[in-house]
């Protein structure tokens, strides 16, 4: 089948197709959003016990008030308790877990050498709220015996969304991409709404989870669906740029935690920011990849006029040009004879068609392995940022900000030398300088810092072309499965992250040595893939099974290998 032809005559990114990406990668800004709003939702202010009755005095070393909020953003963890005194005369000292009341004082003073009797804080306490006004922490005290509850938040979250990658992922290539979009996008607005309005803890976690679950399909299918609507010309960049439009939710949740210090507020605007995509996604529609490879032979007649009227092209090209010769003789039957044929069911696919072969496998294996560690280094170098210190929200912003160029230098060299070259020695480099890291002395941050950086460049690269390349490495009817199945993989890393920074306690580097390890071997097993560069996508799984195998030209004019498709397509660009 060559589908791809559409793209030759219809244009590989005019009009119809650009008004389309960019309404799908706007309601992408939405999915970073959610998955980075928790930063923000699950702040723990500084805090501590409350005392029983009106407090009139509290002294905190030399420092005296009339209240625990005004003695709070000075009070460090470590340094000695807060002495409070009630209005019924008695003296608490406070700490973060934990209240004394002092036994018979004979004066109000920082210091006292008498017995003192431990009391819990039965869930009563006093937060700074200078910088977080307020948070689910407070809203229903996630503190102490309760902090596992808060820290539980993101795990969930990212178990909703390795769940959501994969079941989205199969029922787009069985019910259509459009409808997926259509429903995760509806769903989004639904549930992010409503998370702002969750009366309990439990609530705000189960619609959490459902949120994650829709915010991982969209995210997982628009890969696809900008995939099958874009030519081979503009299909590094268009693919790369969704990610972008993830970095820009992720500063855009910088800036809105900046200016709302009041959680529900803060969900409520983030959830409502993107609301216009609902106007506009159920006029989306179906690819003609998917329509295609479906035998929806009218559907697809209908979208190609469509879109050669939008476009100001004409009408001339027919379904039968885009079928291979011995499925020509009988299109016409299909076109008009559509309803007296009796249907035939599909063919059940699922994630074992991806290991149909032994090349197959070991495929499908070393492209999980690139969107594991992806996300496992992408998240160990950003979890690791804090420490840089400064504005938490600044970093954010930073940190979002920080993908831009690694997206247009891996455009770049995705088009220049290949997805394979390009993947290799990105995560080679993200390797290498988990390397150097461990080897920089540790009064020079600076050097530390910028080696962090180089790597999380590095990883950005591998981790914002994994999408494209393994677009282009599986065929139409499971690739959104593959897609899928690789995005449950990337969620896995995510949820492994957090516990190999926690292995800082038992050596401090031991965390980039991990990621450097795993990089490289990674990297090399990278280079076994095929390469895919200026090739149309693949429609059956022989297609797709067969890439790499066919000897390759080097074109003269540009020293560029390509196989003899990719040839043919790159002299019709050139004469079009």
């Amino acid at each position: 089948m060559t589908v791809e032809r559409i793209f030759d005559q219809l244009g590989h990114f005019k009009r119809f197709q650009a008004c389309l990406y960019f309404a799908a990668v706007f309601q992408a800004v939405a999915c970073g959003i959610h998955y980075l709003s928790s930063v923000f939702l699950v702040q723990t202010p500084n805090f501590v016990c409350s005392a029983p009755g009106n407090v009139t005095g509290v002294l905190y070393g030399n420092l005296t008030a009339s209240s625990l909020e005004d003695v709070l953003p000075a009070f460090t963890l470590g340094t000695g308790p807060l002495v409070a005194r009630t209005a019924g005369g008695e003296q608490w000292e406070l700490s973060r877990c934990r209240r004394a009341l002092r036994l018979d004082p004979t004066r109000f003073a920082y210091t006292f050498d008498g017995n003192t009797t431990a009391r819990a804080c039965d869930g009563n306490f006093v937060y700074d709220r200078t910088e977080v006004v307020q948070s689910i922490v407070t809203e229903w005290d996630l503190v102490c015996e309760k902090e596992w509850l808060a820290k539980l938040c993101q795990p969930t979250f990212m178990l909703g969304v390795l769940i959501g990658a994969l079941v989205f992922g199969d029922v787009a290539d069985r019910v259509g991409r459009v409808r997926i979009l259509m429903l995760t996008s509806v769903c989004q607005f639904g549930f992010g709404v409503s998370v702002a309005f969750s009366g309990n803890y439990y609530y705000f976690v189960v619609l959490r989870f459902l949120l994650a679950m829709v915010s991982s399909g969209y995210l997982v299918v628009v890969f696809v669906y900008v995939t099958e609507f874009t030519g081979i010309k503009v299909r590094t960049w268009t693919s790369m740029h969704v990610h972008a439009a993830f970095a820009v939710g992720v500063m855009v949740v910088a800036l809105t935690g900046y200016l709302v210090r009041v959680w529900w507020i803060y969900q409520l605007i983030l959830s409502t920011c993107t609301s216009p995509f609902l106007l506009l996604c159920w006029k989306f529609p179906e690819t003609p990849f998917y329509l295609m490879a479906k035998g929806r032979y009218e559907e697809a007649q209908t979208l190609l006029d469509s879109m050669a009227r939008f476009n100001g092209l004409e009408r001339t090209l027919r379904v039968q040009e885009l079928l291979e010769p011995e499925e020509r003789e009988n299109v016409r039957a299909l076109l008009h004879e559509a309803e007296e044929r009796p249907q035939q069911p599909d063919r059940k696919l699922s994630i074992l068609d991806l290991f149909s072969t032994w090349r197959m496998a070991g495929r499908t294996c070393t492209v999980w392995a690139i969107w594991f560690i992806g996300s496992l280094g992408y998240y160990v170098f950003s979890l690791g940022s804090v420490n840089l210190g400064g504005n938490q929200y600044m970093n954010l912003f930073l940190a979002g900000a920080v993908e831009l160029p690694s997206y247009l230098v891996g455009c770049y060299a995705m088009d220049r030398i290949g997805r394979k070259k390009t993947c290799a020695p990105a995560l080679l480099l993200a390797g290498v300088a988990c390397m150097l890291i461990i080897v920089v002395p540790d009064d020079i941050d600076a050097l530390a810092i910028a080696l962090a950086m180089t790597g999380k460049f590095a990883i950005a690269i591998a981790f914002g072309l994994i999408y494209l390349y393994t677009c282009e490495l599986y065929p139409t009817i499971i690739r959104s499965l593959a897609v899928g199945s690789g995005s449950m993989m990337c969620r896995v890393g995510s949820v492994v992250a957090p516990f190999c920074v926690y292995l800082a306690d038992v050596w401090i580097y031991l965390p980039q040595l991990i990621v450097g390890i795993l990089a490289f071997i990674v990297g090399v097993l990278t280079l076994l893939l095929p390469e895919t560069l200026g090739k149309p996508l693949t429609t059956t799984l022989e297609e797709a099974e067969a890439l790499g195998n066919q000897p390759s030209k080097k074109d003269p004019a540009t020293g560029r290998k390509n196989d003899e498709d990719g040839l043919e397509m790159n002299h019709r660009e050139a004469t079009a």
